[in-house]
């Protein structure tokens, strides 16, 4: 049975079953509603996002399929349609094709990896520091049989390990949230990128809508840090000055939430239900719980799994609240140059 059909499977990815519930209690005491700090989640990112992937990998492949990430979507478009629109818009703004090298920062399982390979020719290298993601990632390029140019390295965003200039452009897609430093991971992307190349991405980030003294709007950031392994997250205003400041040249900005004529969180909201969503509406989330509980109770699921759907649940309700209010938004997009020269030059 594969994570497609039974979110507790791999659950805490190589771990040993009888690990996974002090992985949950490590993973939850980095947060504010356990007690965490932003300085603790900062220091220990790398652990903490690794336990985090490691816990929810299979639950995202049940819920969401290969690509974790929300789309920019139309009318009459499926979820699924607008995932691989949103991915084919990178490709296209990054003006890639069968000669480019390009670099995936924080790859996933490679659902946008192998998409935007097979639209554009392109080579692409997928970046990932979860170990279990990185294996699962390469066993679906092989299945998929498509002989595309994918491949897969497991480090640290924070770390590249390219010389420098070693790639014609690079993207993320809601990725680099997770860094403990946004400017840090920016020049390390700076750094790899050949002089003149692109570098684009949607960003997750609270907007100018978020009062940091509203104790509501703390709340809910809180509960979306929680459920998605992030240290903090930044404004879109943050964004954008963080990337001038690693030197990138900034040529196009924009919420793409402003644009969409469906708003991103209906694929969340439990209310919805069809036939591509049932497993986020109400009924389709009851399923799950009781079939995680009863999983975890006869002991073929590891102890800790409900609690791990149960974070997540919570993190899916912040994000439809935050959505609503407009105080966060997962698809602030951008996209920057490297400077054919050096500006100190």
């Amino acid at each position: 049975m594969d994570p497609t059909s039974n979110p507790t499977k791999n659950l805490g990815g190589f771990r040993k079953n009888e690990d996974v519930k002090d992985a949950v209690s490590t993973y939850e005491s980095y947060h504010t509603s356990f007690g965490g700090t932003v300085d603790d989640r900062k220091s220990f990112y790398a652990d903490m996002v690794n336990k985090y992937y490691d816990l929810a990998t299979s639950f995202y492949e049940f819920g969401w399929g290969e690509s974790f990430h929300f789309a920019h979507q139309l009318h009459g478009e499926t979820l699924r349609e607008a995932i691989k629109r949103h991915e084919h818009y990178l490709g296209l703004k990054l003006q890639i094709g069968s000669s480019s090298k390009v670099l995936d920062l924080g790859c996933g399982v490679g659902g946008p990896l192998r998409e935007i390979a097979e639209f554009t020719g392109a080579t692409v290298t997928g970046l990932n520091n979860n170990e279990y993601q990185v294996n699962r990632g390469r066993q679906l390029c092989k299945q998929c049989g498509h002989g595309l140019k994918c491949n897969f390295v497991k480090a640290d965003f924070m770390n590249i390990p390219f010389p420098d200039s070693s790639f014609d452009a690079a993207y993320q897609i809601e990725a680099t949230c997770h860094a403990p430093d946004y400017v840090g991971v920016y020049k390390e992307i700076l750094r790899v990128l050949k002089p003149g190349a692109l570098f684009a991405g949607y960003e997750w980030c609270m907007t100018d809508k978020y009062d940091p003294m509203n104790e509501e709007h703390r709340r809910i950031k809180a509960e979306i840090e929680l459920g998605n392994g992030l240290p903090d997250l930044n404004s879109t205003r943050g964004a954008l000055h963080m990337l001038k400041k690693a030197g990138f040249e900034v040529l196009e900005e924009q919420d793409l939430i402003l644009t969409a004529e469906v708003p991103w969180y209906e694929a969340l909201s439990p209310a919805r239900l069809g036939l591509s969503s049932f497993r986020t509406s109400f009924l389709g989330r009851f399923f799950t719980r009781n079939m995680v509980w009863f999983l975890e109770l006869i002991g073929l699921a590891p102890k800790g799994s409900v609690r791990v759907s149960s974070f997540l649940e919570r993190a899916a309700d912040s994000l439809v609240i935050g959505g609503k209010m407009g105080i966060f938004t997962p698809m602030y997009f951008y996209k920057v140059r490297k400077p054919s020269v050096r500006m100190d030059e």
